[in-house]
């Protein structure tokens, strides 16, 4: 099953789940305890901490939920903020997810730091309820901003080439995947 956000984010071929962590854990459980997909596929957009570029297109298996406070030293967490369904365990890149946006360019850089390129608010809960369910998951991303002073006015700007990009994207991999 291919899901994604939802709003301004939809996609012909996904099921919208909604914006941000809760939204989505919400209504991502609820779909699973009625009617459990095989797979889960989220696609959606992502803001980069500095090495992906403008309409990269990212899949990774991996998520963070590390909050900005975190790399300050200013906050802590006694939970288990990473998560994978990468039964490869092959190197790839992290998304970390929150409920906000982040627009401090040099306070970002140091998610690199960790192995974590770039930022989508739904992913960690995509994957942690997948985790919960047994379900595997991935995820596909194309780079809407940097995570800087101008994020949200380059995610507006670009949006929308961004969505036709993961359009054309996943459904080459469809093709690509059922031999058609």
């Amino acid at each position: 099953m291919i899901i994604c956000a939802g709003n301004n984010e939809t996609f012909d071929f996904a099921t919208p789940m909604g914006i941000g962590l809760i939204e989505t854990t919400m209504n991502l459980t609820r779909l699973c305890l009625f009617d459990k997909p095989e797979f889960l596929l989220f696609v959606g957009s992502a803001g980069s901490y500095g090495d992906a570029k403008i309409f990269d297109i990212i899949e990774s298996k991996t998520a963070s939920n590390i909050e900005l406070a975190f790399l300050t030293n200013d906050a802590y967490t006694p939970l288990d903020n990473v998560v994978s369904t990468n039964i490869e365990q092959k190197e790839e890149l992290i998304v970390n997810s929150s409920n906000y946006i982040s627009t401090n360019e040099e306070l970002t850089k140091k998610f690199l730091n960790f192995g974590i390129g770039i930022e989508n608010m739904e992913f960690f809960a995509v994957l942690q309820v997948a985790k919960e369910f047994n379900i595997p998951a991935g995820g596909v991303f194309c780079i809407t901003n940097y995570t800087n002073k101008d994020a949200h006015n380059d995610f507006i700007k670009n949006h929308t080439k961004a969505k036709e990009l993961l359009t054309k994207h996943v459904k080459s991999r469809i093709k690509e995947l059922t031999n058609e």
